[in-house]
């Protein structure tokens, strides 16, 4: 009987107890998978990272492409704007140097053909002293041909005064006056108080009141 009892001396109701194998196996489990959770977060922050940082490199290559293509095509709007300018100029300093070299070359004439109405003028009365040479050869009329002459010089100091403004003074029995005069004789004598001009010896000539040739003449000195 009491091997018996010690047979059933321990607690029927008690179950023997499990290896504790599982708990640990369920703690590594679940260390295993934070850490998965963890490696996969990281995972995708880390492609998220990687594509954000993608896309941007890929932004700013765009906007460095797209400067670069501005930046070109200003280039060549201010090369065209160049290259326009510079033919314009390039004209303007053509057409100035034509205008320049037009001007002197009017200049020149005008200095060379300046004289062309008042040589027309003159040729005239070259005209009507060759035909009063000619009437005195053939006639030998010496008061005639002295009367031509004498008409043909009147016409032509007056023609001259009148259209040109030349303008013969006399000068004899006018005081000295060494502004208009140059005095190539001079004589003394008592019946003057002041330099007189005795003679015209070459008349003098204005033009337009402006002197162009003194009067040559002989003066008369008071002897005092």
């Amino acid at each position: 009987m009491t091997k018996h009892h010690t047979h059933h001396g321990y607690n029927e109701g008690s179950k023997p107890e499990k290896p504790q194998t599982g708990a640990a196996e369920s703690g590594q489990a679940a260390e295993f998978s934070t850490e998965s959770t963890d490696n996969f977060a990281a995972a995708g922050v880390k492609k998220h990272l990687n594509e954000a940082e993608s896309e941007q490199i890929f932004t700013e290559e765009g906007v460095e492409q797209s400067a670069e293509a501005e930046s070109g095509e200003k280039i060549a709007e201010l090369e065209m704007k160049l290259a326009e300018i510079t033919d314009q100029l390039l004209r303007k300093a053509a057409d100035f140097e034509n205008f320049r070299k037009r001007m002197n070359q009017d200049k020149q004439n005008a200095i060379e053909y300046a004289n062309q109405s008042l040589l027309l003028d003159i040729i005239p009365v070259i005209d009507d002293f060759e035909r009063a040479i000619q009437s005195a050869e053939s006639s030998k009329d010496f008061a005639g041909f002295l009367d031509g002459v004498k008409i043909i010089e009147k016409q032509l100091v007056s023609q001259l005064e009148s259209k040109w403004g030349l303008k013969r003074f006399n000068s004899a029995g006018e005081l000295f006056d060494p502004n208009i005069h140059e005095a190539l004789m001079v004589e003394k004598t008592t019946d003057v108080t002041e330099a007189v001009v005795r003679e015209d010896l070459i008349k003098g000539y204005l033009l337009k009141d402006r002197l162009i040739r003194a009067a040559k003449v002989k003066v008369a000195m008071p002897e005092a």
